[in-house]
């Protein structure tokens, strides 16, 4: 019975050490990129079906080595949260990653805030403003509970997504395996895949910081590498899966605005319609709440600094104001509007505020240490 209970505690360590980051990690990224499957298609169906996949394996090892080297200096410096984080990484400089983050996490809200709506409106035939506020409400009751709801909802949906997704996959190539296989036969690659690949990684890394609240279980340097390495493939296999799925409609679908609602009623299987619905909106919450979970961490380090309560109904507050700007955004621009425009130029202030720093002053302090 003791072994049995200590078999159980090692395991949950296992789970807590090299895969939860992961799991957080993706189910950040998810909701914007995967969820909708718009983001999949302006970075790499782009590129035709050998190209996306090309991209998406630059993506891939990107994502590995960065989390990798992010992951052990949060271990030794002890940064939990984006501002202790980036204080040990750019010293004074520190509030340049603030900006982006900030500007990069109102983005993806309103991606979601606008698929939202668009979800509810298309599957239920009522005004999307409701599927809005579904969301809004939902992300600050997550961001109330704090750090230990929003870990275990993350991890577990994320687990979720992913028996759904390779159903999805696989009902996907039983119905359009025909035109899926033409695709892939054509060896397609259309322009600069590996630099969106790279584009698409930057951005996306701006997830690290919702992942930091999660990396205090990790103990040693091979836990912290071996987890960030790990973490890049946790986050890019759902993608693949997506992407797959999509080249039944290539290439009519890369202009499609939310491209998984389109291929789900080519599939013409009404239940899983539904159940599919469920867990995408369930991307939705869980990418809003890690996004706005590591804005109120930052705000609750303050707080500690200052000998105070971070009281959870100011959680709730701040998860609701940042959706609520960001509703205002996806309303004037609109989703394709919103990751053509926003997400290239954002891509890159990333890669030269953080991960360029990342790979040379942190992994200094790495070596050295």
């Amino acid at each position: 019975m003791a072994k049995a209970g200590l078999g159980l505690l090692n395991a949950n360590h296992l789970v807590r050490r090299y895969l939860v980051p992961g799991l957080v990690f993706q189910s950040v990224i998810v909701g914007g990129g995967y969820g909708t499957g718009r983001e999949i298609a302006e970075f790499f169906l782009i590129h035709g079906p050998l190209g996306g996949l090309l991209g998406m394996a630059v993506a891939c090892i990107a994502w590995g080595l960065v989390l990798a080297v992010a992951f052990e200096f949060a271990r030794l410096t002890k940064s939990y949260n984006y501002r202790t984080f980036f204080r040990q990484l750019l010293g004074r400089a520190w509030p340049l990653f603030e900006i982006i983050y900030l500007l990069i996490a109102l983005l993806v809200l309103a991606v979601l805030g606008s698929a939202a709506a668009e979800m509810v409106s298309a599957a239920l035939g009522i005004p999307g403003i409701i599927g809005t506020f579904v969301l809004l409400i939902t992300v600050g009751s997550l961001a109330y509970f704090g750090s230990k709801a929003i870990e275990g909802v993350l991890a577990f949906w994320s687990l979720l997504l992913y028996l759904v997704y390779a159903i999805f996959l696989v009902w996907a190539l039983n119905v359009f395996g025909d035109d899926i296989s033409a695709a892939l036969a054509s060896e397609e690659i259309i322009g600069a895949w590996h630099l969106d690949g790279l584009r698409y990684a930057a951005y996306n890394l701006n997830a690290l910081a919702a992942v930091l609240f999660v990396l205090p279980h990790l103990q040693t340097r091979q836990e912290a590498i071996s987890s960030g390495l790990l973490a890049g493939v946790i986050g890019i296999v759902p993608g693949v899966f997506v992407f797959i799925a999509m080249l039944a409609q290539y290439p009519q679908i890369i202009e499609v605005p939310v491209p998984i609602t389109s291929l789900l009623q080519g599939l013409n299987a009404v239940w899983f319609f539904i159940v599919f619905q469920i867990i995408l909106f369930g991307t939705f919450i869980e990418t809003g709440a890690g996004i706005i979970h590591a804005i109120n961490e930052r705000v609750a380090s303050v707080f500690i600094e200052r000998q105070q309560p971070f009281p959870n109904s100011l959680r709730f507050g701040l998860a609701v104001g940042i959706l609520a700007i960001a509703v205002f955004l996806a309303d004037s621009v609109g989703i394709i509007g919103l990751i053509a425009q926003g997400y290239g130029m954002l891509s890159y202030a990333f890669i030269a505020i953080v991960i360029v720093p990342l790979l040379t002053l942190g992994l200094y302090r790495i070596i050295r240490s």
